[in-house]
């Protein structure tokens, strides 16, 4: 099955008020597992992460072209932008093109710009060069969508969106990734991991971060970061890894 709205909450439990453990973006499929009432339990087939969503009128899965390659994209009923609806797709979506008209891709019974997106089997070196568009979006627990991210999900969008597997939460990501790296070594797209948070190297002295205590993505400087997580939540590097 293929998820056909803007954002689907992934939950842990079958019940709204149950932990957002993560969110199916546009165009992403998943398997059905078992259904509830008005409950399915699925995994998602990017990361085979299993939760529970709320049952819509889902489509059938197909091979999507192209993915957002903005924070967000606009989208519209017909090819102009006078017909801007409400709807925005998240970095990351995947659409399927039908048609072309203009400066906009036909998908589904939308319209999109096409400067807004590019082929899906296009592929950065550098996995991370999109994540500065992130900066001082809200943080939220279980989010991988533009209203709000996590730290882990930071993680995976910018890798599964230059088609690199990674694991959902950080501490699969810290066992899936095995080269290991000492503080004094890192470089830029090191990953550095604490107890249930981590954050990529920019530089030799900066990273970048979906920071909890801050409610937003940062950039900071590497060493004010670990000594600011240690003095508040009494948390010491557990370790680097390098992709």
């Amino acid at each position: 099955m293929r998820n056909n709205f803007s954002v689907i909450n992934v939950y842990k439990k079958k019940n709204l008020k149950s932990e957002i453990v993560t969110q199916l973006l546009y165009g992403e499929s998943f398997k059905k597992l078992k259904k509830s009432n008005n409950w399915l339990k699925i995994k998602n087939n990017l990361d085979n992460y299993k939760g529970y969503i709320k049952y819509k009128n889902f489509s059938s899965e197909i091979k999507n072209t192209h993915k957002v390659k903005k924070i967000f994209a606009k989208i519209y009923s017909k090819p102009n932008r006078k017909y801007q609806i409400k709807t925005k797709l998240s970095f990351g979506s995947r659409i399927k093109i039908l048609k072309k008209e203009g400066r906009y891709y036909k998908f589904d019974n939308l319209w999109i710009d096409k400067n807004d997106v590019e082929k899906i089997n296009i592929n950065s070196k550098n996995f991370f060069s999109n994540i500065a568009q992130f900066k001082n979006i809200k943080y939220k627990w279980g989010g991988k969508h533009y209203s709000g991210i996590d730290c882990s999900a930071l993680i995976q969008l910018c890798l599964n969106y230059n088609n690199k597997f990674c694991p959902r939460d950080t501490k699969d990501q810290v066992k899936y990734f095995k080269k290991k790296i000492k503080l004094k070594n890192v470089k830029k797209n090191d990953l550095i991991f604490w107890k249930g948070h981590v954050a990529v190297v920019t530089s030799k002295k900066k990273l970048i971060h979906a920071y909890g205590p801050l409610k937003k993505v940062v950039s900071m400087p590497i060493n004010k970061t670990i000594n600011r997580i240690y003095k508040t939540a009494n948390l010491k590097v557990m370790a680097i890894r390098r992709i």
